[in-house]
């Protein structure tokens, strides 16, 4: 675990793991792209990377979204041979990343709708924007599955009832189909540290640090911490949190993303009812939790593998959010069960 704490949230573990080196980030333009709320993100761009052959049928295509504050980079070393969790011998993969990454369109990237200028987006518009880039840029009908983590696992679930059909599997880990108000105090004290921060007029440094230090507080359990950090190697832990944080992200890309996961609720779309969304799931599901998840409460996941009949996979160790990548051997075997089974529609 040597130098862990360079790494901000899920890059802290899930870079530790990579060995795949990444193809290069390729690009996909949708044009203009209408959000839910009526604004529009103008020439919306994607970026991912592909692994694996796609076969004659195009029946072996896995999509891998971006987690909250990640990179289609990050996935992408979790894809490779048979050792890693998604083997790219036997599927055609593509890591996708999600709006307000920093790669597909963004507050900072964005050429005419910079910094604040850029539209609120929500789950459901990545979603809706990766469906158009697979079906209308790369010419995909259907395909096998969708694998996500955190907010990755926000948007599988997103995946599983806008577009039912769409894929044979659906595999969400460490996600949830709505917020609990426990996740949403979280999102809110990060928000708070950035408008407060903007409003006062800090440095773009002092509010990511300041964002770091509350992200490093709850990806991980208490107890995670003590173990790990012993008192007297306090200072250097926090040195690799404020630089780890301000190597990988923006904050405008994160607030966005912060408002994206804030409104995040699959039965919108059902009056708010959850046993609606779930009769809609046609895919067979796989559901991996974390018991103690400080940042994404594992309830509303379990409840709704209880109303679809999902498969599950409760971890449960100090690691919280993160509990995945310590519990590696156990999470690839589950998931190279699931994917290699044969698919089940409902």
């Amino acid at each position: 675990m040597r130098h862990q704490h360079r790494y901000s949230f899920l890059a802290l573990v899930f870079f530790l793991i990579s060995g795949v080196l990444a193809s290069p980030v390729r690009t996909g333009n949708i044009g203009d792209f209408k959000l839910e709320n009526g604004s529009t993100i103008n020439n919306c761009q994607f970026g991912y990377i592909s692994f694996g052959k796609m076969n004659r049928e195009k029946s072996n295509v896995i999509i891998f979204p971006s987690w909250f504050g990640g990179t289609s980079s990050g996935t992408a070393n979790l894809v490779g041979g048979p050792d890693k969790l998604i083997d790219s011998t036997k599927y055609h993969v593509v890591c996708l990343d999600a709006l307000g990454d920093g790669i597909s369109s963004s507050p900072s990237n964005s050429p005419t709708q910079s910094g604040e200028n850029f539209p609120r987006f929500t789950i459901r518009d990545m979603v809706n924007s990766q469906y158009i880039l697979l079906t209308k840029h790369l010419g995909l009908k259907h395909i096998y599955a969708v694998i996500g983590g955190s907010m990755g696992g926000m948007q599988a679930f997103e995946w599983m009832v806008s577009y039912p059909t769409f894929m044979d599997k659906v595999i969400p880990y460490v996600g949830s189909t709505r917020l609990t108000s426990n996740d949403l105090l979280f999102i809110e004290a990060e928000l708070s540290a950035i408008r407060n921060g903007k409003a006062c007029g800090m440095p773009e440094a002092q509010i990511r640090e300041t964002v770091a230090r509350i992200q490093s507080m709850v990806v991980q359990t208490p107890s995670y911490r003590v173990r790990q950090t012993p008192r007297e190697g306090f200072p250097s832990y926090l040195e690799g949190v404020d630089a780890g944080f301000a190597k990988f992200y923006r904050t405008d890309d994160w607030e966005s993303q912060l408002f994206a996961m804030q409104s995040h609720d699959i039965s919108k779309s059902f009056g708010g009812d959850m046993k609606k969304a779930a009769a809609a799931v046609r895919a067979k599901v796989l559901i991996i939790v974390s018991r103690q998840d400080h940042i994404v409460n594992p309830q509303p996941a379990t409840t709704f593998a209880g109303l679809t009949g999902a498969e599950t996979l409760i971890l449960d160790n100090d690691c919280g959010h993160l509990a995945p990548g310590c519990e590696m051997e156990e999470f690839v075997k589950t998931v190279h069960l699931f994917l290699d089974s044969t698919p089940e529609k409902k």
